[in-house]
Formats: structure tokens, C-alpha cells, sequence
């Protein structure tokens, strides 16, 4: 497992949630924290006209202050600021691959950004072998006010069940000391529809026993492993995107999978997982897995 949790800066609300959330990451993990910023000057319409000197200047500066900002906070804290020229996603894939977590940070609300556009935000997310988690503005608490509360929440799929998934979910309950909470929505196919009559009833109650039954052998294993983490499994009827989004309102973290696809039209982050890092109101981590 890699020794450092890495952040990307660029000195917005966003990027700085995202380094305040990787900052706590950071020390609960007892690792250091890297600050990344990376400039592409051919697509930053803010620096288009920038020589690379005076965008490194302007960088450092932000990667300074971000450091003394942290330094205050976090006194113990190890703090690694890095300023990159090249491909942010290449960079940042780069960094993600390096590190577990990368943390970015995201406006959400049908926008992925912080100190990147959308689509490469989304590009990074995709094509990462590690965790990222994209945190929003209102995730964090203002200095001197509580950490966040709330339980880790986990979306599954019991037909498919992936093992890096709730292994980050389970420690992130155990660093957090806080329950954890593992979601499996099911909808009928739409094979079956009005007609079914009385037989529908019959149908979902078998398909809803069996979604349980799975889950609770999934989590077997993990909670055997981590047993002071509370674990509670929850099947329903739903929408797995909107049931996970309603759940992450009093949520401190979500987790979801990326199922790491290999085809000629690139990489993929599922619709469920799309909606979610759109919609969702905690900080949401991508955990990819075969």
C-alpha cells in the first residue's frame, strides 16, 4: 500500500476542501500528504499567455500558502508541496497510481471540478488503478467546528460483489470509528411488468431474500476481519444511484466501484457511479477493481 495520500491544489474553495479533507486522511493514516498542482498552459485559458517561469511563480505561491495554512492546523503533519507542468491527467493519473488516496475536489451538482475541468476530472477518475475521492466545499467543517459524524456508506452489487470496494469501506469505518452501512438496491427487470398480477409479490419477495443472502456472505469475510466495525447490510427496491445519493444526506463518506474496463473507446466510470459523484452530498470515493 502506497505511504502517502496525495491532494490536488489550485488554490479554489474546491482544491481546498479537497486538501483539508486529504490533510485528516493523512494524519489518521500517519503518512504524509502531497500537494499537487499541475499547469498545462496550452488548455488553462487563465494562463494561456503565461511563460511557464512566471506560472510556476504563481503556483509556489499557492502551494506556500496552502502549506502554512496546514502547518498551523496540523502541526504534525507532514506536508510535501510539488508543482508539475504537463497533462493533468496523465500527471494526476500518475500521482493517483502513487498514492491511495488521490483527493480532488468537486463542485458535483452535474459538474466535476475544483482545480480541474469536468472532463478531466472524469478522464483521472476513470483511468485510475487506485482510490480518488472528490470531496465538495460543505464536506468539510470550518476550523473549530466538529468533524464530520455520520457513518460510511457502501454501494454494492451483491451479483458482482468486489472485495476493494468494501475493503475500503470497512477501514475507512475503522480509522473513523463509525458505523458502517452497506446498500444494495434491486429493480425488477422490465420482463415483468403489470401482468405478473399476483405474482409479482412472490417475485420480489425471492428476489429480495436472495439479494440479502448474498450480501450478508459477502460481508462475512470482512466482518470477521474487522469486527469492532458495525456493519449493517441493507437490500431495498430501488435505484442503486438515487438510493445512494438519499443516503449519503447524513453520510461522512460514500463508497463506490469502478469496474476497470479494457476497450477501444476508453475507460468507463458506470452510470452508477456517474450519478452518484454528480448528485452526492458527502465526500464520495471511486475505488476501482477487476
Amino acid at each position: 500500500m502506497s505511504q502517502t495520500v496525495t491532494a490536488g491544489l489550485d488554490g479554489s474553495r474546491e482544491s481546498l476542501a479537497a486538501v483539508d479533507w486529504a490533510a485528516e486522511e493523512a494524519l489518521r493514516r500517519a503518512v504524509p500528504l502531497r500537494l499537487l498542482q499541475v499547469w498545462n498552459g496550452d488548455d488553462d485559458p487563465r494562463t494561456r499567455f503565461v511563460d511557464p517561469a512566471t506560472a510556476r511563480g504563481w503556483g509556489e505561491r499557492t502551494l506556500g500558502t496552502a502549506e502554512r495554512r496546514l502547518r498551523r492546523r496540523h502541526p504534525d503533519l507532514a506536508v510535501e508541496p510539488e508543482w508539475v507542468c504537463g497533462d493533468p491527467v496523465e500527471v494526476l493519473g500518475t500521482a493517483g497510481d502513487e498514492s491511495e488516496p488521490l483527493v480532488l475536489g468537486s463542485r458535483g451538482l452535474g459538474t466535476l471540478a475544483g482545480f480541474l475541468a469536468g472532463s478531466v476530472s472524469l478522464a483521472v477518475v476513470a483511468r485510475a488503478r487506485r482510490p480518488v475521492v472528490l470531496v465538495r466545499p460543505h464536506d468539510h467543517p470550518e476550523p473549530g467546528a466538529d468533524g464530520p459524524a455520520g457513518e460510511v456508506v457502501v454501494g454494492l452489487d451483491v451479483s458482482r460483489p468486489a472485495g476493494e470496494v468494501l475493503a475500503f469501506g470497512f477501514a475507512a469505518a475503522d480509522r473513523y470509528g463509525c458505523g458502517l452501512r452497506v446498500l444494495h438496491s434491486w429493480a425488477v427487470p422490465t420482463a415483468y411488468g403489470p401482468d405478473m398480477g399476483g405474482a409479482l409479490p412472490l417475485f420480489t419477495e425471492e428476489v429480495a431474500r436472495d439479494s440479502r443472502r448474498a450480501l450478508d456472505e459477502a460481508l462475512a469475510p470482512w466482518r470477521e476481519k474487522y469486527p469492532d466495525v458495525p456493519a449493517v447490510p441493507e437490500c431495498r427496491r430501488g435505484r442503486p444511484a438515487q438510493d445512494l445519493v438519499e443516503a449519503s444526506h447524513d453520510a461522512r463518506l460514500v463508497v463506490v466501484g469502478r469496474r476497470n474496463r479494457r476497450g477501444r473507446i476508453g475507460a468507463h466510470i458506470g452510470a452508477v457511479t456517474h450519478g452518484v459523484l454528480h448528485h452526492c452530498l458527502a465526500p464520495v470515493a471511486v475505488v476501482p477493481h477487476d
